[in-house]
């Protein structure tokens, strides 16, 4: 993980309350790694295999996230939202699912 679960933001600071980081080989919108959200485990990863369930699609940004959970979890949009608000409430975004 790139930002793990309880590690400071470089720039601004504030914690991560969720594990963060991105997928390696993989380039998005930004020319950078794509990132991730990793919910559902709450102690610090290194690294994680998981299933991708959603894609936050930043409207007024060009770095899409996407949302990887355990397989077997499944998380309604609400909760995505909550879980990701302490950086995506800065962005205007959909929630885009299969």
């Amino acid at each position: 993980m790139d930002r793990p679960l309880g590690t400071k933001h470089p720039k601004h600071g504030w914690e991560y309350p969720v594990n963060y980081g991105y997928i390696p080989g993989t380039v998005s919108g930004n020319g950078e790694e794509l990132d991730a959200y990793v919910l559902g485990p709450d102690v610090l990863l290194d690294e994680f295999t998981g299933r991708c369930i959603a894609i936050i699609h930043r409207t007024n940004d060009n770095d899409d996230k996407l949302v990887v959970v355990p397989d077997g979890l499944d998380l309604d949009d609400k909760t995505i939202e909550h879980e990701t608000a302490f950086q995506e409430q800065w962005f205007e975004h959909i929630i885009i699912r299969e």
